[in-house]
């Protein structure tokens, strides 16, 4: 995309200088801070802005979406309470802890800087005291995860980093590169969840790690999906065929050279209410290489004990970041890719990323869904569910928001129901997530913020409708916009007690368009879609501050009986909020119920996903 200007400004002269707990260490020279880059304002010049106002907003929103991701290398090990500076903190907010994780650091001190995805885990913990005092008391603490690359990156002593993984998405600057096979980096800075007794947080491809919750230390990488013998039912595998003959050569190469597990466990699991169960997936180390996905879902109870585990070949390449289910099924919609072989070569010689072995796969116009029996009477069924359900757009999915089935009990149909967030495969792009230039170590907000000319490129919400007979045999698929909600839009969310039935809210994170040069992303407001009425309201943060995900905390029996808890990130004056809304009344004035200010001294980056912890 052409710059309309080029600016070299001096971040001293724009905005605060950087924060202490990211300048380098006594004894080493600076960190050179990031200069500006070319940013396309997306929308154009709004016609009577002066030129010299849109300059000021395109350097503004440049620097506004750097400080969205500067390091915070200091932790929070005791509990710190938190000041209100709006409104007051319910009496009746349920007792317990909001999680939140996402990467903590983004450069070392030796030339290195990662993409964001490849950020070491900065878990966060929200805690709500219990009781009904009207002064209710809200302590934040903040620690990271002691991955083993954490552990080896980082000296304890000087605290200092040497960045010696290279991760799927980052190019070392000052490690090594030729034949520097730590490709996966387990950061654990993905998603978070709290079952069993046990805290867990989740990256895409590795081990989950336990963390204390109490004092957010870390216990250790927890072996869910290892030792737990063969899958009670198999499904798909036919006779050896050429793409076995190659999963046996990749096998020991990828376990042996770069150390990847023989199963990938995903970042994404999913809390069954209704049977209290959790269920996680797992594919293949080898699956990102070959035309064929082998994967393996299991359930455990409350106590961590296997319940179920079922293992399914399917003869697509595949890559799958987030999934849903229901009482029946296991849901995949998949995201098509093919193995670049230009890339492949510069990223095994360490020039490019290794995740430029990889790259979308437009060459089909529909997209993916395959329903994937979970019951024992669904697996019974002669459909061959080997055979993608195709839904008539092409779309890359990036998280679902719920999923259910109305069934009709006498005629034995289904009509099943996908609420989720999707994204262009004509925008979607491995090397440019979040704008991060590897080559330059910088990250460019016009790539998230491109003019979609009437296309819906960006992220956005869709519903997607199958109509199953008696035999499970698709009748009907269709894909609409949910609400015909047309702003981007991610992160869906609704009240976790309505998982897997019949939804009337969801929520998500969007943008109100009001800045013209980042009109579509970070995003500023939290969305509620009434899907009864197919209405639509916005609660939006003020001016230069951004949002994280949403998440809703259950506290009666209605469906919006509760509250939502999302982060404020006020970049301009590099300070994090915790803002708490009253989901019935967003989009009136009195949404805001409460908003807590984190110390300056502890403003962390932009976090991923979070998870909601009730005391019992």
């Amino acid at each position: 995309m052409q710059a309309n200007a080029i600016c070299h400004l001096s971040p001293t002269k724009l905005l605060p200088i950087f924060p202490r707990h990211d300048r380098a260490p006594a004894g080493r020279a600076p960190v050179e801070a990031p200069r500006a880059i070319s940013i396309s304002t997306s929308e154009g010049r709004s016609s009577g802005v002066p030129p010299v106002e849109a300059e000021e907003e395109r350097v503004a929103a440049f620097w506004d979406y750097q400080f969205l991701f500067v390091s915070q290398r200091s932790e929070t090990a005791e509990p710190v309470a938190l000041r209100v500076v709006d409104g007051t903190v319910p009496p009746d907010f349920p007792s317990g802890t909001y999680y939140l994780i996402g990467p903590g650091l983004f450069a070392d001190d030796h030339g290195s800087t990662v993409h964001p995805l490849d950020g070491h885990g900065y878990l966060r913990g929200f805690i709500f005291g219990g009781g009904a005092s009207e002064n209710k008391e809200v302590k934040f603490m903040a620690r990271y995860v002691r991955t083993e690359a954490q552990v080896e990156e980082h000296d304890p002593a000087s605290g200092t980093w040497r960045f010696t993984h290279r991760g799927p998405f980052s190019v070392l600057k000052g490690g090594r590169k030729v034949g520097n096979t730590k490709v996966m980096k387990n950061v654990a800075n993905t998603s978070v969840v709290k079952w069993g007794g046990k805290l867990l947080c989740l990256w895409e491809g590795g081990d989950p790690y336990e963390m204390e919750p109490g004092s957010l230390s870390t216990v250790g990488k927890l072996k869910m999906i290892d030792g737990h013998g063969k899958p009670q039912h198999g499904e798909g595998r036919g006779a050896s065929d050429v793409w076995d003959v190659a999963a046996s050569i990749l096998k020991p190469i990828l376990r042996g050279v770069f150390k990847m597990p023989a199963k990938r466990m995903l970042s994404h699991c999913k809390v069954d209410a209704k049977k209290d169960r959790l269920l996680t997936l797992s594919c293949n180390a080898e699956d990102m290489l070959l035309p064929c996905s082998n994967f393996t879902f299991y359930e455990f109870d409350s106590n961590f004990e296997l319940l179920q585990k079922k293992e399914f070949n399917i003869p697509d390449h595949l890559m799958i970041h987030d999934w849903a289910f229901t009482d029946t099924h296991y849901i995949l919609f998949g995201n098509r890719i093919k193995v670049d072989i230009l890339g492949s070569i510069s990223a095994v010689c360490g020039v490019s990323p290794m995740i430029s072995a990889l790259s979308v796969d437009p060459g089909k116009s529909t997209s993916p869904i395959y329903l994937l029996p979970r019951s024992r009477e669904e697996s019974q069924k002669g459909r061959d569910w080997r055979s993608a359900i195709e839904v008539p757009a092409q779309l890359w999915l990036l998280h679902f928001g719920n999923a259910y089935e109305n069934v009709d009990d006498e005629e034995g149909t289904r009509e099943i129901r996908l609420q989720a967030c999707v994204c262009s495969y004509e925008w979607f792009n491995f090397h440019k997530l979040f704008g991060y230039d590897w080559q330059s170590g910088k990250l460019d907000p016009s790539i998230m913020n491109v003019k979609q000319d009437g296309k819906a490129l960006l992220p956005h919400l869709v519903q997607v409708s199958i109509d199953v007979d008696a035999e499970g045999d698709c009748q009907k698929c269709s894909v609409e916009s949910l609400n015909n909600w047309t702003r981007p839009t991610d992160f869906p969310t609704i009240n976790p007690e309505f998982s897997g039935r019949k939804n009337k809210y969801i929520y998500g994170g969007t943008t109100s368009g009001s800045r013209p040069t980042l009109p579509h992303f970070p995003f500023d407001s939290v969305v509620k879609l009434n899907l009864s009425n197919k209405s639509g309201s916005t609660w939006s943060t003020s001016n230069r501050r951004f949002i994280g995900e949403p998440i809703f905390v259950p506290k009666g029996t209605g469906e919006d009986d509760g509250y939502i808890l999302v982060v404020e990130y006020a970049v301009s004056i590099q300070r994090c909020y915790l803002a708490i809304l009253n989901p019935k009344r967003i989009g009136e004035a009195d949404a805001l119920v409460a908003r807590l200010e984190v110390p300056r001294e502890m403003n962390f980056p932009l976090g991923f996903h979070g998870f909601w912890d009730v005391d019992s």
